[in-house]
């Protein structure tokens, strides 16, 4: 489609967005209405909500907007599914320069759409609004099928901490943007467009985890938001972490030590658990460490000692790389 935003129209806009769109089950009422109607079985809806801003969280120039409206779709969708829960619904919230080219929002669109086929949900509705520069907001909205859900405060000393996933990838590939180069192609593509292991929540869940979140802001920093919920020290295996021959070649060639993106780079989405020690787990989840009784050292080490260099991801900081 041809012209910009304002030149289309706010209702026009919305129509353009939503015949884009598809449909699953759950959706007894979807987009056109004062609200949507979703299914909630459970009777318990999990929610999570999340704002991506131009210029912070994503760059035009690095990202087409297909890209964008699946990471933003994405880093939302795992957040219901590292509560155990199975994604149902994502709802939109859009602010747009009057002069963008319709083709931005609709290929967003088309990402969102994409990303959420993927975790079995569908977009139901959201608003779009003028503004001076692009923000997407996202609600998305999961059911736990009966299940309690897991949260971060019920590890336990003794556990096992397992994770399943990329870990370190959407970082190498910022270092990689960040110095003009768009290759390797698979650490640039999981910056730009995240792949969570969503189907790793509820089975964890099934599997008896007692706690769990995904790696958004780094694997210390998220590991450190379970040990403080849950009142315990977690202490990581460096050596049980593989580290990707690319990754280590990139690295190499930008000076930094790839642990360094793994054990504090965001974005990737993961899922980490913590599992009782006679837990079975299958092959996709990988043991790298475990939960061990407070004490006076930081709340989460590496082998043993605290990690000291900076990274991860903070929104009143500046992320590291």
């Amino acid at each position: 489609m041809k012209g910009t935003v304002g030149e289309l129209g706010e209702f026009g806009l919305i129509r353009e967005l939503t015949s884009r769109l598809t449909t699953t089950p759950a959706v007894r009422v979807g987009p056109g209405d004062d609200a949507a109607v979703v299914a909630a079985p459970d009777r318990r809806v999990v929610a999570s909500t999340d704002i991506l801003l131009e210029g912070r969280h994503f760059r035009r120039d690095w990202s087409t907007a297909y890209d964008v409206g699946r990471k933003a779709a994405a880093q939302n969708l795992a957040d219901i599914a590292a509560m155990g829960a199975v994604p149902t619904a994502l709802l939109l919230g859009l602010v747009v320069p009057a002069e963008l080219p319709v083709t931005w929002p609709s290929e967003l669109m088309d990402g969102l759409r994409d990303e959420c086929q993927v975790a079995g949900a569908s977009v139901v509705g959201g608003d779009v609004v003028r503004g001076d520069t692009i923000m997407v907001s996202i609600t998305a909205l999961g059911d736990l099928r009966n299940q309690e859900p897991v949260t971060r405060a019920g590890a336990q000393p003794g556990d096992l901490v397992a994770v399943t996933g990329w870990l370190g990838w959407s970082a190498a590939g910022y270092a990689v943007l960040s110095r003009g180069f768009r290759s390797p192609r698979a650490f640039v593509e999981a910056h730009r467009r995240p792949e969570p292991p969503y189907h790793a929540g509820p089975a964890a869940a099934a599997l008896g985890a007692t706690a769990m979140c995904d790696v958004s802001d780094g694997l210390i920093a998220d590991l450190g938001h379970i040990a403080e919920a849950s009142k315990v020290r977690i202490d990581i295996r460096s050596g049980a972490i593989d580290i990707p021959t690319q990754m280590n070649d990139i690295g190499q060639a930008v000076g930094v030590d790839p642990l360094q993106w793994v054990l504090t780079g965001g974005e990737d989405h993961a899922i980490v658990a913590t599992f009782p020690p006679d837990a079975k787990l299958p092959a996709r989840w990988k043991v790298i460490g475990e939960v061990l009784n407070p004490s006076a050292l930081p709340q989460v080490t590496v082998d043993g000692a605290p990690w000291t260099s900076k990274g991860g991801w903070d929104h009143f900081g500046d992320i590291e790389s």
